[in-house]
């Protein structure tokens, strides 16, 4: 939490992790950061992650941190942004007592938590994500969803449903300049550790590619060997600002595999919007939202392993005009379609931050109308 409260706060923003982390980055920080509002910002321990194992490390922290929650909780926000979870200890409680106790709350969700029953660990049995979101969602006085997916399964316990992609801001990414193939190719992808292995659903595939072509794989995310035999054909790149500008205008496709369950398919599609704003092309599972990213970058959507052998190599047999269009068209449309400056006006409607708040860069397209604000209790 970046101060204690003592006193009503006009807003505030609560996330379980800090800006080292994804989620919150793209959710949370990434609209603080463009609009001259002052928001108090609880973001737990701060750290990348809410792992087990990191909370056991920071026994100290963890309970400043509930603490925290419990000043934030008695001082009744005035207006509340609640990121997934408030801790990752929760059984709600935390959760209820911050959206009842703000005059207006906001719940943001960008994953399939509804689906998380708590598989992978003692804790996440404790205190499954699926409970709090769903009590999250009927607290809230309305709920920002990060894709269609996740929006249909929120308006069944909640009136007020608004979706907000998860966005990009394309200066943060070094368009490619050059579509010639690297010697050897460089397949890419990019992503934490915890999905990492969704990158051996295809392993065949990019063995065949390997065999074919010498083509490697690069990984930006951990440097921590988890794939295996793919291990000899890795090369890893940890995680920065600066590596991912350079890493990813490095590539020569990008690469985003994902298994066809109910999780994944609550996933908001943000790794081929990464590779979209660097103008990269890329071949993606059709899951989720996946399918409609795909269909708008014309990029390809192979399902079985034949099918990613057979789009791997048709890029990378392509000529690099072919390449260069495909990357540099994604990349237009996700300046249309998803990136900060589009979303911006949507977003600060959506928090009710449109009257007296002044926002930074460029409009983009009107915001819709918000539906009622009523409570669902």
């Amino acid at each position: 939490m970046d101060r204690h409260p003592a006193a009503p706060v006009e807003r505030c923003a609560v996330t379980p992790y800090g800006r080292g982390a994804g989620s919150s980055r793209v959710r949370v920080f990434g609209w603080l950061d463009r609009v001259d509002a002052e928001f108090t910002v609880g973001s737990y321990l701060s750290q990348p992650d809410a792992s087990p194992a990191r909370l056991a490390r920071h026994p100290l922290a963890v309970a400043r941190a509930e603490a925290r929650l419990a000043a934030l909780a008695r001082s009744r926000p005035r207006r509340l942004l609640l990121h997934r979870e408030a801790s990752p200890l929760s059984r709600g409680w935390w959760e209820e007592r911050l959206l009842a106790g703000a005059e207006f709350a906001v719940y943001d969700f960008d994953d399939a938590l509804m689906w998380d029953h708590g598989e992978g660990g003692a804790l996440r049995r404790l205190a499954p994500k699926s409970a709090k979101a769903r009590l999250a969602v009927r607290r809230a006085d309305r709920v920002v969803a990060g894709n269609a997916v996740l929006a249909d399964w929120a308006a069944r316990h909640q009136r007020d449903v608004v979706v907000v992609p998860s966005c990009v801001d394309l200066a943060d990414y070094t368009p490619k300049s050059r579509y010639a193939l690297h010697d050897p190719p460089r397949l890419g992808w990019i992503g934490s550790r915890g999905n990492e292995a969704y990158l051996l659903s295809i392993a065949a595939a990019l063995t065949e590619v390997h065999r074919r072509t010498g083509a490697r794989l690069t990984l930006v995310g951990t440097t921590t060997p988890t794939l295996g035999a793919l291990e000899a054909i890795v090369d890893r790149v940890p995680w920065s600002t600066a590596t991912q500008r350079a890493a990813l205008a490095g590539m020569d496709v990008g690469l985003m595999p994902l298994p066809d369950t109910p999780y994944s398919r609550g996933k908001c599609g943000y790794k081929l919007l990464q590779y979209a704003a660097a103008g990269l092309p890329a071949v993606a599972s059709p899951t989720g939202v996946n399918a409609e990213l795909l269909t708008r970058f014309g990029m390809p959507a192979p399902r079985t392993p034949d099918e990613w052998t057979d789009a791997l190599l048709g890029l990378l047999d392509a000529h690099p005009d072919t390449r260069a269009r495909t990357g540099r068209a994604a990349r237009a449309t996700t300046a249309r379609a998803y990136s900060y400056d589009a979303w911006l006006p949507a977003w600060t409607a959506a928090l009710e931050l449109d009257t007296g708040v002044q926002v930074r860069g460029p409009a983009g397209r009107p915001a819709p109308e918000p539906a009622g604000r009523g409570r669902a209790r």
